[in-house]
């Protein structure tokens, strides 16, 4: 079953791009060579320049574990912890999931909410 992980950090705006360009080093490694992983995102919050989110998705927990555990992983994310005041970290199990098979356009939003604004027939 399919893993998402989910940090939540503090980073200080004066470490931002010093923690910006840590992630930016270590994302490529862990892609193209960490047995396991799907895809990653950092995110930096609408209202609160200081609140980050980290997610990565694996193709199962277990793979998400034996990386976290291993010596690499502590060293190639440490000049990125350095960067944080706060870190909180989640493991969820995906368990159902919706794609959009194509993107919504403006068009289909328009035809969307006047649909919506119709009612039901």
């Amino acid at each position: 079953m399919r893993a998402r992980i989910v940090f939540l950090i503090r980073v200080p705006a004066e470490r931002r791009e010093d923690f910006l360009a840590a992630y930016e080093k270590i994302r490529h490694l862990v892609a193209g060579g960490v047995p396991g992983h799907l895809r990653d995102q950092v995110c930096q919050s609408a209202t609160d320049p200081e609140q980050w989110l980290i997610t990565s998705e694996w193709r199962e927990l277990a793979d998400f574990l034996a990386w976290e555990a291993a010596e690499e992983h502590r060293d190639l994310v440490a000049p990125m912890r350095e960067c944080m005041t706060e870190a909180r970290s989640l493991r969820f199990l995906i368990r159902e999931e919706t794609e959009t098979a194509v993107p919504p356009s403006e068009e289909t939003g328009a035809v969307v909410a006047a649909v919506v604004a119709r009612g039901p027939s």
